[in-house]
């Protein structure tokens, strides 16, 4: 039952219908037994302001936030915490005594998927991603901060991606390069880990990110692409002996980091995952 003592949470993106964190979140609270629930908040780029600007006054608890807001969202705060800032996006607001203080949980959810789902930590390792946009940007500065050897960039967009390699170098201190086209096996062969963050693999006529012939046994091959759980790339680099980490696992622990921001309990992320398993199940229906 929603009473006059429910704690309200959400999320603000245009669109925002097919979002599956309601059902992450909602199954959280239920778990714990706490008076909350979360909906999606669909804002129009014109009316972020003004949304951003009524999250106090109606008592909201916490909120994520998705595209098209995550950069436009930090002119609208009162303070960032270390991670948004270096990035340079926002994917949690947290209401701190009257205050809205911007985090970005979206890589240290890669990073804690890395780690819990993968067994692999980021020290002394090379990474390529494949892609540069906002996604590859939380994830090359997390991975850098937390002791890659290198990050290795490549995207479509050659000036993207040097302008990413540069940011992370500069701000972190971290060896990392932009790659383009014609050195792309090259760098796949010194990689440890390769990760698609183009939106590519959405759709089964997707063509693949990179030619599924540079991987090997040896390769980590992961994908921020979450649904299909299993894209066509994880399906070629698990058909050439590679471990695959799926996108799932990112999407689920930005969404715990974000749920213990706002709320100082722990997350019971087995009820989180079991939601967000069940919603994409019946997607394929």
């Amino acid at each position: 039952m929603i009473s006059g003592k429910t704690s309200l949470y959400g999320i603000f993106g245009h669109p925002v219908e097919h979002t599956f964190s309601p059902g992450m979140h909602n199954a959280a609270f239920a778990s714990l037994n706490m008076d909350a629930r979360y909906v999606a908040f669909s804002v129009k780029p014109e009316l972020l302001a003004q949304a951003v600007k009524a999250i106090v006054p109606l008592g909201l608890r916490g909120l994520n936030v998705t595209v098209p807001h995550k950069e436009r969202v930090i002119a609208h705060l009162d303070e960032l915490a270390d991670d948004a800032r270096m990035i340079g996006a926002v994917n949690t607001i947290e209401v701190r005594q009257g205050k809205l203080i911007g985090h970005n949980t979206d890589g240290r959810g890669f990073l804690r998927s890395l780690r819990d789902e993968a067994g692999v930590r980021p020290q002394g390792k090379t990474f390529l991603l494949v892609g540069a946009g906002g996604a590859a940007r939380a994830v090359a500065f997390t991975l850098a901060l937390n002791g890659a050897s290198a990050i290795l960039l490549h995207d479509m967009d050659a000036k993207k991606a040097r302008k990413l390699a540069r940011d992370v170098e500069t701000k972190t201190g971290a060896r990392s390069s932009a790659i383009d086209a014609g050195d792309l096996g090259l760098a796949a062969a010194g990689a440890n880990c390769i990760i698609n963050a183009t939106p590519l693999g959405l759709r089964p006529t997707d063509p693949m990110p990179f030619d599924a012939g540079m991987i090997k046994r040896s390769h980590l091959i992961g994908d921020l692409v979450y649904n299909p759980p299993l894209t066509g790339l994880l399906k070629a680099a698990r058909a050439r002996g590679a471990r695959i980490l799926p996108g799932i696992g990112m999407l689920l622990f930005q969404g715990v980091i974000a749920f213990e921001i706002w709320t100082g309990k722990k997350a019971p992320v087995a009820v989180m995952k079991k939601a967000l398993v069940q919603q994409m199940g019946r997607l394929k229906k």
